[in-house]
């Protein structure tokens, strides 16, 4: 561009007059050269003021059109794609690898506790529990003190405020430990299906969620299993289904004040917030002294200490296995609680029921009748149906 108006002002013969009209022609010459100068020396300084001005110009613009992307959205798209489908596929995959994890762990504690019961023919749940409860407490200290996992440092306000969540936490884990004592796993599993009910029922009174039809028709499903397969059970026992229903009642109660306290725990907290590692160690901390207790109530010390099963060393294995499945279960059940809500923290509680009662049947020899086999089918035909309507 400097060239081509160096050639524009080249062509152009500038005319000069003096006062007197008599300049010399080497004067003249002189002048002329000067005046050239001057001007080229002016041109090229506004060309170079020109081209600072257009750029400027153009940056500011490029500057806006980049304001107004961002504000439109379009610019956070082109740069954040990757993040948001990576986002978007943990959503997708954090449910479902944590209500595996989760159905996993809650099948083989399960099975180990009945073997433990039933099997080795232990009578003291409580004891059971507060051993499970000391092996997870003691295995999340070491893990916090090698600095593993992140314990978030305990005060009375928060201990003040988990305790009731506690208390629930520890009757559901006797409750369960004296209805496996006395009833079969696959009518164990067919009678939980009440606990969906009394949780879809509280969401709808705390939380005002509402359920559609589909899914309330899933619950009728489950109420005819619960009491075709009570009635048509060959080993039925009062005391064991008495547990049962004490059971359900305590695990809906455990996963709606739960999902509840986590809220205003946070608050509580230093960091203000409350990860799955300290709330297993509160929930299995806080039950040891409320388990002491209650081992003496019950007269289960005196038990234990007499029992010929404590001397098997395989008994041992068996129960510190189930204790660390007990931590597991803290883990992936909070886990997968907090991926969710507590009807489907049930509800996939309820499928792990199918592969669960065939093992149960198989692996304990359980005595069955052509209704009650039925029974069993259909309060598991009753989960599914209500997994689909909870997904639709």
């Amino acid at each position: 561009m400097s060239s081509d108006f160096k050639l524009e002002i080249g062509g152009e013969e500038p005319r000069v007059s003096t006062r007197n009209g008599n300049v010399e022609q080497n004067e003249r010459a002189g002048t002329v050269h000067k005046i050239l100068s001057g001007i080229r020396n002016q041109g090229s300084k506004s060309i170079s003021n020109f081209l600072t001005n257009a750029q400027r110009r153009t940056l500011g613009d490029r500057f806006f059109r980049g304001n107004r992307i961002v504000k439109n959205g379009s610019f956070s798209g082109l740069f954040d794609g990757d993040e948001t489908r990576e986002h978007g596929l943990g959503r997708k995959t954090g449910p479902l690898l944590s209500g595996t994890a989760y159905c996993i762990s809650s099948c083989s504690m399960i099975i180990l506790n009945k073997v433990v019961l039933s099997g080795y023919n232990f009578n003291a749940g409580i004891s059971l529990m507060f051993y499970q409860n000391l092996i997870s407490s003691i295995v999340i200290v070491l893990l916090g003190l090698c600095r593993t996992v992140s314990i978030e440092k305990l005060n009375w306000k928060l201990i003040r405020l988990w305790i009731p969540v506690n208390l629930i936490f520890i009757g559901m884990l006797v409750s369960g430990m004296y209805s496996l004592k006395y009833i079969n796993i696959a009518m164990v599993t067919i009678l939980k299906n009440v606990t969906n009910i009394m949780t879809a029922i509280g969401e709808l009174y705390i939380f005002r969620k509402r359920q559609n039809q589909k899914v309330w028709t899933a619950m009728f499903l489950m109420i005819i299993s619960a009491i075709s397969g009570g009635i048509t059970d060959l080993t039925f026992d009062t005391l064991g289904y008495g547990w049962q229903v004490t059971n359900c009642v305590l695990t809906a109660s455990y996963s709606l004040t739960l999902r509840r306290i986590m809220d205003e725990a946070k608050k509580l907290t230093r960091s203000g917030s409350l990860n799955e590692a300290s709330m297993v160690l509160l929930n299995n901390l806080l039950s040891l002294p409320f388990g002491a207790v209650l081992i003496f109530l019950f007269g289960e010390w005196a038990y234990v200490v007499n029992a010929d099963v404590i001397k098997l060393p395989m008994f041992w294995v068996v129960a510190t296995a189930s204790g660390l499945l007990g931590l597991a279960i803290s883990f992936t059940s909070m886990w997968f609680l907090h991926q969710t809500g507590p009807t489907t923290y049930s509800l996939v509680g309820s499928l792990n029921k199918i592969p669960l009662s065939i093992a149960g049947i198989f692996l304990f020899k359980v005595p069955l009748s052509p209704p009650n086999l039925f029974s069993i089918l259909f309060g598991l035909f009753a989960g599914v149906f209500f997994a689909r309507a909870k997904m639709s």
